[in-house]
């Protein structure tokens, strides 16, 4: 099967150019001179549109459980979401639970995802148990395509690991050539502030926010750099929402430390603001960093300017508002923590664009080429060039879009940009060149993604 896609602005990290694309079978077999004579089975009329190399969400958590309930999308209609959204990869996070093993959670974890996807898809491990049979499991999972193991200095109790649990992990990560991915907010302070302000009858969603302030999270991220930097282990931050952690790792990037980071699109255009929501709507927007003052919004937009912030992933975790997140009704810390968002990441920073904040190459860049780069994914993954799978989104910068929970694909019952007017849409998604999104609809299936096997972060020093 051959399909061509002419007329299109071909749009790369390193640039764009007007070419068309022939893609046969799953792969790029070239880019030409558009109007090229040459005959495909397939023909996809990209004028006046962009093409890009399909998404890549490197930060999902699709059928966790958390707080005794679990998040409400399947790998099914999650990345089915994704597809409509202009994303062919995620790389979600399989969960050690405490007294279990990494290899039995990476398990547990295939066997939800294997066979049920829509796209390609790696693994992530999310490390809660740091012990001699784990770190050595460490090993294993490496060599098994999965590289990139997360701790957390929050959630004590459940996720929380300690300081010298952290300094193991990353000894053992340098060991292997391993990144360790941070959840950096200090959790032992932040349970304290929790339990007064339930202490003083003050339950509101706001709350949330209020308890867990962006000094904390200066605090734990600059942490976790000394640790890295005391064993010499690569650190991406996830999910970074703060301009004095964002302060902290423009510091140690400054220095030539092997120090990157995240942000995600609710940092980017929703606020405290939206956590304070009268009748309990707030609870829409409880995640894990909470949402900041405005003020933080432009600190961000000017790391991802300056690449401080290197990637923009979603921490896409949705749970319902009617019966999972109004379990937090008159107590806000047992609201499941999570947005949903795996859909209109690629729109959302697309806005970017629009506004000024980021160039056209970025948009690319921190979207795909940099995720792919960075979770050994390129150059299979994050560039439209021959040899590359023909993951490819027909993009139309014109076309105007309403965000709404009527209309969006994810299995969530609200939208955290319910009304937001966005100018850019998705037209036309392939992955490994089948076409899975047209205007026809999803034209996909669910079975057609692939696990990935990971290689080691490429940006390394």
């Amino acid at each position: 099967m051959t399909t061509l896609v002419k007329g299109g602005l071909v749009v790369n990290a390193t640039g764009a150019v007007a070419a068309d694309v022939l893609v046969a079978g799953e792969t790029i077999a070239a880019l030409l001179v558009p109007g090229f004579p040459v005959r495909a089975d397939e023909t996809i009329d990209a004028t006046g549109k962009y093409v890009i190399p399909g998404g890549i969400d490197a930060h999902t958590h699709m059928e966790m459980p958390f707080g005794g309930t679990s998040s409400t999308d399947t790998f099914a209609t999650g990345t089915t979401a994704a597809a409509w959204g202009g994303t062919t990869t995620i790389v979600d996070f399989a969960v050690q639970a405490k007294g279990t093993s990494l290899e039995a959670a990476l398990d547990r974890w295939h066997a939800k995802a294997d066979g049920n996807c829509a796209i390609d898809y790696g693994f992530h491990m999310i490390v809660s148990d740091v012990n001699d049979s784990s770190l050595k499991e460490m090993e294993s999972c490496a060599a098994a395509g999965v590289n990139t193991f997360k701790l957390f200095m929050a959630y004590p109790g459940v996720f929380y690991a300690t300081d010298g649990e952290i300094l193991r992990a990353m000894r053992k990560a340098r060991e292997i050539g391993a990144t360790v991915m941070m959840h950096a907010e200090n959790g032992i302070a932040i349970d304290e502030l929790v339990a007064q302000a339930l202490a003083e009858g003050r339950t509101d969603p706001v709350e949330h926010g209020l308890t867990r302030p962006a000094e904390l999270e200066g605090e734990a991220t600059s942490r976790a750099i000394t640790l890295a930097k005391v064993t010499g282990a690569p650190l991406y931050v996830v999910h970074l929402s703060a301009a004095q952690a964002l302060d902290a790792v423009a510091k140690a990037r400054d220095t030539g430390q092997n120090v990157f980071a995240e942000t995600c699109p609710q940092y980017l255009y929703l606020s405290l603001e939206d956590l304070a929501r009268p009748d309990f709507e707030g609870s829409k927007y409880v995640a894990s960093p909470p949402l900041r003052p405005r003020e933080h919004q432009s600190e961000l937009w000017r790391g991802l300017r300056t690449n401080d912030l290197s990637v923009v992933s979603t921490d896409h975790c949705p749970f319902c508002f009617k019966d999972q997140k109004e379990l937090g009704r008159g107590d806000f810390s047992k609201i499941p923590n999570g947005i949903p968002g795996v859909e209109h990441r690629v729109d959302l920073l697309h806005q970017g664009v629009v506004r000024g904040e980021i160039s056209l190459e970025r948009w690319v860049e921190i979207t795909s080429t940099t995720p792919a780069r960075m979770f050994g994914l390129h150059p299979r993954k994050g560039v439209v060039a021959p040899g590359a799978d023909a993951d490819l989104v027909v993009y139309d910068p014109t076309a105007k879009q309403t965000v709404s929970a009527a209309t969006h694909h994810m299995n969530v019952d609200y939208s955290a940009y319910e009304g937001m007017e966005l100018t850019g849409r998705v037209d036309t998604v392939l992955s490994r060149g089948r076409v899975v999104v047209d205007g026809s609809g999803f034209r996909g299936a669910v079975g057609h993604g692939r696990f990935l096997p990971r290689e080691l972060n490429q940006y390394l020093v």
